[in-house]
């Protein structure tokens, strides 16, 4: 089974991805709803967090791991790593290997939490390969309550997304990271916002390419997993707009199942 993990909703974004990619695998999700959003948090908060969020999931049957959040890949991903004993996938890696990858594009945005921008992972990773990109980041804090409010097309969430994207435009970036899970339910705002020169990354969509990389050069993992379809959903507090904004996602309706950490 695969577990996935997010501070809330935006990490069925990767679920949707991995269901297309991978549709007989079985996958475990917990959204962290209790505590969201992560990215306005301690590292050392997040730390715990993340690491309370994976050994969830290790209990109830995940043999891998994967970590949907942005800000938790960003402070949390070395420690998992050290702690526990199985295959751990981060969500920002992919999404750097996209962007270097198109060398055409030098001038690269990320969006994401402050936890995530504050970081520098984006930077770091990308000028450790691309030295000559540049790498301007913009913390989007609104972005994520308001995701997990579900105002997915309200005028107010268009504008904040506009004065968020403004000083990116100006810096004439050509590429877009959305450096949050939370962010591709706003990709069609966000894009036409940046506009259309702009290539945006999902990096749902490049972490849900890296698992099945992993899995097709890892056999050995491959063949541990169950692949009968099964998904199951795991929340540390059961919302209307959750179950809401889960089905707009999945495209069915999902049965939350409520846990206390």
């Amino acid at each position: 089974m695969i577990g996935v993990f997010d501070s809330g909703i935006g990490g069925l974004t990767v679920v949707r991805a991995l269901k297309h990619h991978l549709p007989d695998y079985d996958i475990l999700y917990f959204g962290d709803t209790a505590r969201t959003p992560y990215g306005t948090k301690s590292p050392e908060t997040v730390i715990q967090y993340a690491i309370e969020d994976a050994e969830m999931l290790l209990q109830k049957g995940a043999q891998m791991l994967v970590v949907a959040c942005n800000t938790a890949s960003s402070v949390a991903t070395v420690t998992l790593k050290e702690r526990l004993d199985v295959p751990i996938l981060e969500v920002i890696s992919p999404a750097v290997k996209m962007a270097v990858s198109d060398s055409k594009r030098t001038c690269v945005g990320i969006i994401g939490t402050r936890a995530t921008v504050n970081s520098g992972v984006y930077e770091d990773k990308i000028k450790a390969v691309r030295p000559d990109m540049k790498v301007y980041g913009q913390p989007c804090p609104l972005l994520v309550p308001l995701v997990e409010e579900g105002w997915l097309e309200k005028g107010e969430t268009r504008k904040i997304v506009k004065k968020y994207l403004h000083p990116l435009k100006l810096k004439q970036i050509d590429i877009l990271i959305l450096g949050c899970t939370h962010y591709p339910l706003l990709k069609k705002i966000i894009q036409a916002k940046i506009g259309k020169r702009v290539k945006v990354i999902d990096s749902s969509e490049a972490l849900s390419d890296s698992v099945t990389d992993f899995l097709r050069r890892n056999p050995h993992v491959d063949s541990r997993l169950g692949k009968t379809g099964t998904r199951q959903f795991y929340v540390s507090d059961v919302t209307e707009q959750f179950q809401r904004i889960a089905k707009t996602i999945l495209k069915t309706t999902v049965t939350l199942e409520h846990i206390r950490l």
